[in-house]
This record gives structure tokens, sequence and C-alpha cells, in this order.
């Protein structure tokens, strides 16, 4: 918890600091919670917060008594930025084959993607950031879109009734939350904080992870800022001996009572899943699909099981 916009984390090995404390925590409520196992999920900027816990979690788990070790056993990443020097480079090519710009507008934002790739280089990380927000924007102002979030909608998402609900008096309590804290859907005060960190990748500490742990991948298809293309692309490039068995292994139909729900590719502790129906807010657009995909991916059934 920081007290202070000084202690607000600036750096994901920070922000895993905090939230190991938070998960301890958690598990001292209740001695049963010790030996039971414990899966991560986060969607969007968690791409980078997944990874960076399950990363120190395992590393942490080294120095200490096998009581004292958070028994992680996988993490899940929905529509994630976590490798943002790849991924920035996928936006123009994404939305000029979903026929949203045509190649004079693909060329421009192009030229805007490398400006952003040549500042991480640089280790310029703010300007990075800018770079890659003026990469969005143009994107924003060449379709017209109400959101990149989802390029179906005509408005964008009402997130801010998740941000209401959880400023509910009696919601506080039940969660066990100080009614004196304000729950915001995207806080500009951390933004700021974390600004310098947009940009670096993680992408290591998912390499790390698809070793020692189970990794889920998944995004909703019609997501423009984070999703299927952008996730892609950088798993392409992960330094793991299994990639190349991951990369030609067999994309299967997903369906879910039934229905068409997507597709599930996966190889021994990598599993990736595009979810038909869905942007970036997965769950808000495809809430039944979600839960039976996270609940099998857990349970190893059906086209989850480890093979």
């Amino acid at each position: 918890m920081a007290s202070t916009p000084q202690e607000i984390p600036r750096d994901q090995n920070t922000v895993a600091k905090h939230l190991f404390a938070a998960i301890t925590n958690f598990l001292q409520l209740d001695p049963l919670f010790n030996h039971r196992p414990i899966y991560i999920t986060g969607e969007s900027y968690a791409g980078k917060y997944v990874p960076a816990i399950g990363y120190y979690i395992l590393k942490k788990n080294a120095d200490l008594e096998g009581s004292e070790r958070v028994n992680l056993a996988g993490v899940a990443i929905g529509d994630g930025l976590t490798d943002p020097e790849t991924q920035v480079l996928s936006h123009a090519v994404n939305a000029y084959y979903a026929g949203l710009i045509n190649e004079r507008q693909k060329n421009e934002l192009e030229k805007a993607q490398l400006e952003a790739v040549g500042l991480i280089q640089k280790r310029n990380w703010s300007e990075a950031a800018d770079a890659r927000n003026k990469v969005l924007g143009m994107l924003q102002d060449m379709t017209g879109l109400a959101t990149l979030y989802d390029y179906r909608r005509k408005i964008p998402y009402e997130d801010d009734l998740v941000e209401r609900f959880l400023n509910i008096a009696e919601v506080k309590k039940a969660l066990g939350v100080k009614e004196s804290f304000v729950y915001e859907i995207c806080s500009d005060v951390v933004g700021e904080a974390l600004h310098g960190d947009v940009m670096k990748s993680v992408k290591e500490m998912v390499e790390y992870l698809v070793r020692k742990s189970r990794v889920l991948l998944y995004q909703g298809e019609y997501d423009l800022r984070d999703g299927v293309v952008q996730t892609e692309v950088w798993v392409k490039t992960m330094k793991w001996e299994g990639i190349p068995h991951f990369l030609n292994a067999e994309r299967k139909i997903w369906k879910v009572n039934g229905e068409l729900a997507g597709y599930v590719q996966s190889w021994t502790s990598l599993t990736n899943v595009v979810v038909l129906g869905a942007g970036h807010l997965l769950p808000t657009d495809q809430p039944l699909h979600s839960q039976a995909m996270i609940e099998d991916w857990v349970l190893q059934k059906g086209l989850f099981k480890s093979v």
C-alpha cells in the first residue's frame, strides 16, 4: 500500500514486492490457504504485473521455508501489454488487414511505430511511452472508432459502473476495505508514476514462468490495442525450448455448451486462447466463456489439459 504518491511503485520489481505482501497477508488469514494452489490472473497492463509477481514468487520461494512459500500453480494474462517493443510495431498491419485503414495511413502509422521503437532502444522510456500514445491516437483518429478496445463498439465500455460499485460503502465493508479509500478505474496519479515503466518488457519473466509453472494467454478477437496480433508477435520471439513445438501445435476449435467460443493452441505449459465475440474487456463481452476458460484451464479439462 502506498500512503503517498512518492511511495507508488515506478517499476515492476517494486510492484511485485507490493503484490507479494498483499498475497502473503491474504494467505495468513486462513491456514487452509497455505496448501492450496494459487493462480494469478489479470488483463491489459497486468500483462506486466502478472509476470512480475509470478516471477517474484518463484524466485522468493527459493529462499523461504516450505510452509512460507506461495504455492503458485499458474498465471493467466488477458489482452496484455507484455513486450511493448514488439507489440507497438503491430498496430498498423493489424488495422490494415482488418480493413480499417488504407495503405497510405498504414505507412504513416508504421513510421510513428518505428519512432517509438527507436526511443525504446535508446532507453528513453517516458518519451517512448509518449510515442506509443501518439501511435494509438493516430489510429483512433484514422479509424474514427468509439474505442480501440473493441472495434465493433459504437460507444466505449461503461467501466465507470465498476468504479461506482466498488465505492459503495456496503461493498467496501464486505471486501474489508477502509471506507475512506476511493477506488478509481484508472488513477492518473498511478499512471504518472508508472509512465516510465510502460515500454519496458517483461517477456523474460514469462519465459522463466513457462519453464517453472503454467501460463495462459488469452485475447478478444476485436481488441486493436493488446489483442490477438499484438500477442502473437511477441510470443513468436520467446526464448523457450518449447516455442517451436507451440507454434506448430494444432489450433483447436473450442466450444462451450455446443457453441463456438474460440480457438485453443497449447504445448505443455503454455496455452493461448482466442475468444470470439470479445474485445479488450473480455469477461465483460463473454462472461460465460471467460469463466469456462479459466475453470477448465485451472482444472486441466478438455482442450486445456497439459500435453
